[in-house]
């Protein structure tokens, strides 16, 4: 039985997964990344996953930030239990540039990525999640690779920046699983195909 390719992405109301300041501008996404429902969302994004997939710069970024939370005894516990998970899984991280992994357990991979999860899916077992990576996450949904979607809506409208759904993407249709609103007006989704 194939592996099923899940891929959590936080979007503004607006249909952008960061603001007008391009990929370091996070400021209407990260306002909500603590909350309570965010914290949740988390914690069930990973829980059945064994491999995580990356870009070059999520991957950075991440290194950068998540094993200090996984040794962090006073951390939130579902943050703590996802760095663990981050920096303890199989990771395939996407670059074109960089051939020399930067953590442990890490492959660099630079083939398309529907030929990379389609060889993934064939392999092992558990979840494949493509994690907070849009240039990996919009060719899967080109090539109907995602078998499930983990949405974050932030209830901001960054009026400028990278969307994931973008015109000429073929269609498709998906079942709301799960859905939970926070106090602060975010909304955690889960949707499969």
């Amino acid at each position: 039985m194939a592996r099923r390719v899940t891929a959590n992405l936080s979007l503004t109301l607006d249909g952008r997964y960061q603001g007008p300041g391009g990929p370091a501008d996070m400021g209407p996404i990260v306002a909500y990344a603590t909350t309570e429902v965010a914290r949740r969302h988390l914690t069930r994004i990973w829980e059945n996953a064994t491999t995580a997939v990356l870009g070059r710069l999520n991957a950075e970024g991440f290194l950068g930030y998540w094993p200090t939370v996984a040794a962090d005894e006073k951390a939130d516990p579902r943050d703590r239990g996802y760095a663990k998970w981050l920096t303890e899984t199989e990771k395939v991280v996407f670059s074109k540039t960089v051939t020399e992994p930067p953590w442990d357990r890490t492959r660099m991979v630079n083939p398309p990525a529907p030929e990379v999860i389609s060889d993934l899916k064939a392999t092992g077992s558990g979840e494949i999640l493509v994690n907070s990576s849009a240039s990996i996450i919009k060719p899967l949904l080109a090539a109907n690779l995602v078998d499930r979607l983990y949405i974050m809506i932030c209830p901001e409208i960054a009026g400028a920046g990278a969307t994931l759904f973008e015109d000429g993407m073929p269609t498709s249709s998906w079942t709301l699983t799960h859905h939970e609103a926070g106090e602060r007006g975010e909304l955690a989704l889960v949707y499969d195909r």
